[in-house]
């Protein structure tokens, strides 16, 4: 029913429990730990967990964007759980940025790539339990490199140039310190592009563990992507051809992709990789692509794809529009590890495809496109015996997890409940899940289970250091915007049945699903209501979008007696900030705001962040922030948008929070709304943390305490009843 509030009540004494507590604090948000499912050994004893710590991500460097020998911090621990028992041993004992990582096909050693200052690639026994780090001979990892093994015990992995190293650094000095920058305007490329382009630039090479000798096996190129096949006899590659910095956005760029076999001379699989989505079986030969609503299947052999279902190739010159409405057009999801069956999708829902003849079996369909439960494939044993599908209503909280036998069709739903589920793992044979589950928007843990389900262990919690802290409780909101569309809001209570609280709203576009937000339970452990809103957009008007959705979710917890009317208050980062700003030059009833990192000025962030290439001017025009057009077609679309201009009308005391070494939304555009709102005399704080990146600051503990500080101080001084806020000296609330 439109309007109703889906609620989620914890037990009672899991409620009583809460209020007894102590909030939250930015301590505890440095010490919230994540989990991540890895893959199953290949005989299925053993799983791979990388256990995060957030404060661990401390000590970035945000002035270092856009430079490709650069990885900003994520240091995890890499843990090895056995699968029967759930006993788990730290295969890395110290935290340390991890890219990919790759079992033998054997099960005895494990490849790991780090993503630290310098590369390193680490091998692991599993018997021995040793690990050592592997020399490439002079040869510099690549940061983004994924690995391979190959049957015949070879590793594949892309490498640098001996040279790259040396460019790059030249290139970033150049364009950050100069102290001469020159750039110019019929360059093929932007000064950033060409140093983006050279990290996607590497080789391709087999490893010989035993002896440390590299086998080349694609040469020096701009390489997006590449498959070994596991015979080790073949390898293809997804290699960029784009020409030119273009201003259309991703979908632009132009590649093609090749192949290999048997040292050979490289082939041409695809002149163009545009608008082509491709997914490669296990053996790394057979693939399947689709392309203007159809799938083709083939192999790296093959001159000739095959078409299985969509519609035929269109005639030469035939440039008229396609109806995306038909159920005959297909959206390739994956191809199968055998390549016997793929997974594809059309307007009706999801289906298993026989890649022999072409026949399809529903996996799950819909009548009702827009509200009907969507289904996602979660996961593929690695035998192909085995599919394991997410289902989840788009109406309320109710997810289940469904098997799905592929040669017989039979379905079982394993698990319906209103949990949330994280992205499940199947062992190879299909007769386990390991799977990450989280209850009323808390961390989630890890729980482990045979093949059907039955028994679930939770065998790993993600923070029992926060068990004698205020975890808040979630809610799912439906209420109807001002046009009458209905939308849903993510809410975050003190305690269960809060009442008459000051409410705040953190905007951005769209909400549905609890996970677990740090901030929102951070200013609810501290008594606020805090609700995320769901928002509809119109091209060419979005600055309208979140009047009307904000403030008919204030409207609909006012109502339902959540919200106290006098004490509302917004915040958003990012795209989020942008909101807010915009929000305030249209409506004076939030009595606090706060603009984290969020652009005020769309004409002078049209052209600038040259770290992002041209992202702003395509986010402008064509995604994000859906203006619809250049700023030279319409200029005063620019101007309606620019919450600057309109800042006479903003009476709502504004905090803005920005970094310094911000490359996405500079600090400077933001910096532009103090100066005119100091100039015109309202309430407003800019606090910029010099050394920060975009968003939270991740440089030291005590700038990131500083900044919940000022977001919990800023709603205190504004929304609270109470006396007023002790503060320090330079204004940040004492906590």
């Amino acid at each position: 029913m439109l309007g109703a509030l889906l609620l989620t009540v914890p037990p009672a004494a899991s409620v009583a429990a809460q209020s007894a507590s102590a909030p939250l604090t930015p301590n505890d948000l440095l010490d919230v730990r994540s989990l991540a499912i890895g893959d199953f050994s290949p005989d299925g004893r053993w799983l791979l967990v990388r256990q995060s710590r957030r404060g661990d991500g401390l000590g970035f460097v945000a002035a270092r964007d856009g430079d490709p020998s650069y990885t900003r911090p994520a240091p995890a621990r890499l843990l090895l759980m056995n699968a029967e028992t759930g006993d788990t041993s730290a295969i890395l004992t110290a935290p340390r940025t991890i890219g990919s990582i790759a079992w033998s096909p054997d099960g005895a050693r494990l490849a790991i790539a780090t993503r630290d200052s310098v590369p390193a690639l680490l091998l692991w026994e599993r018997e021995r339990r040793r690990l050592r780090t592997v020399s490439l001979g002079g040869a510099r990892l690549a940061e983004n490199t994924d690995l391979a093994w190959t049957d015949d015990g070879r590793l594949v992995l892309s490498v640098r140039e001996r040279a790259w190293l040396g460019e790059v650094r030249a290139r970033f000095d150049s364009l950050v310190t100069g102290p001469i920058s020159v750039q110019v305007g019929t360059d093929d490329f932007l000064a950033w592009d060409v140093l983006r382009r050279l990290g996607n630039r590497a080789l391709v090479v087999a490893l010989h563990p035993a002896t440390g000798r590299l086998d080349t096996l694609v040469a020096a190129t701009q390489l997006s992507s590449w498959t070994a096949t596991r015979d080790g006899a073949g390898i293809s590659w997804r290699e960029d051809l784009t020409k030119k910095t273009n201003y259309e956005g991703g979908s632009a760029a132009e590649a093609r992709l090749m192949a290999r076999r048997d040292g050979g001379e490289p082939r041409v699989l695809m002149p163009s990789m545009r608008g082509v989505t491709v997914s490669m079986a296990a053996d790394g030969r057979r693939y399947a692509f689709g392309r203007d609503g159809a799938i083709h299947v083939a192999s790296v052999d093959d001159t000739t794809p095959r078409r299985l279902v969509g519609p035929p190739p269109r005639a030469r010159g035939d440039t008229s529009r396609a109806d995306s409405t038909r159920n005959d057009r297909w959206t390739l999801v994956r191809l199968g590890p055998d390549a016997s069956a793929l997974v594809a999708g059309n307007r009706s829902g999801l289906w298993l495809v026989n890649t022999a003849d072409g026949s399809t079996r529903a996996l799950h369909t819909v009548t009702d496109t827009i509200t009907g439960p969507r289904a996602t494939l979660a996961d593929w044993s690695v035998d192909g015996r085995t599919l394991l599908l997410s289902v989840t209503s788009r109406t309320a909280w109710d997810r289940a997890l469904v098997r799905v036998d592929v040669a017989t069709g039979a379905r079982d739903t394993l698990v319906r409940d209103g949990r949330l589920y994280g992205s499940p793992s199947l062992s190879p044979s299909g007769d386990r899940i390991a799977v990450t589950i989280a209850e009323r928007g808390g961390p989630p843990d890890l729980w482990l289970a045979d093949g059907r389900m039955q028994s679930p262990r939770r065998v790993l919690a993600s923070n029992p250091q926060l068990a004698g802290r205020a975890l808040p409780v979630t809610q799912l909101v439906q209420y109807l915007d001002v046009d009458g569309k209905p939308q849903f809001g993510v809410l975050t209570l003190p305690s269960a049945g809060a009442r008459n609280v000051p409410t705040v709203f953190s905007v951005y576009e769209s909400f549905f699903d609890d996970g677990f937000d740090a901030t929102s339970m951070y200013l609810a452990s501290h008594g606020y209501a805090v609700m995320k809103p769901s928002v509809g957009f119109e091209i060419g008007y979005p600055g309208e979008a979140w009047l009307k959705g904000v403030t008919a979710a204030a409207n609909k917890l006012i109502e339902i007696g959540v919200a106290d009317s006098a004490r509302l208050g917004v915040h958003g980062t990012s795209y989020g900030g942008y909101a807010t700003n915009l929000l305030v030059t249209q409506t004076n009833r939030f009595k606090a705001a706060i603009n984290i990192s969020g652009k005020v000025d769309l004409i002078s962030f049209y052209t600038d962040s040259p770290r992002l290439g041209v992202r702003n001017v395509n986010a402008a025009e064509r995604t994000q922030d859906r203006i619809g057009a250049t700023m030279w077609e319409q200029p005063q679309k620019y101007v309606q948008h620019s919450a600057v201009m309109f800042a006479d009308r903003i009476r709502t005391p504004l905090l803005l929070l920005t970094g310094g070494e911000d490359h996405n939304v500079p600090a400077l555009n933001t910096r532009e709304m103090y100066f005119a709102l100091r100039r015109l005399g309202r309430t407003v704080e800019w606090v910029n943390y010099v050394n920060g990146g975009h968003g939270i600051p991740m440089t030291t503990p005590t700038e990131f305490a500083d900044f919940h500080g000022r977001l919990l101080g800023w709603y205190d001084r504004y929304l609270r009843r109470d006396a007023a806020v002790k503060t320090t000296s330079d204004g940040a609330a004492l906590r």
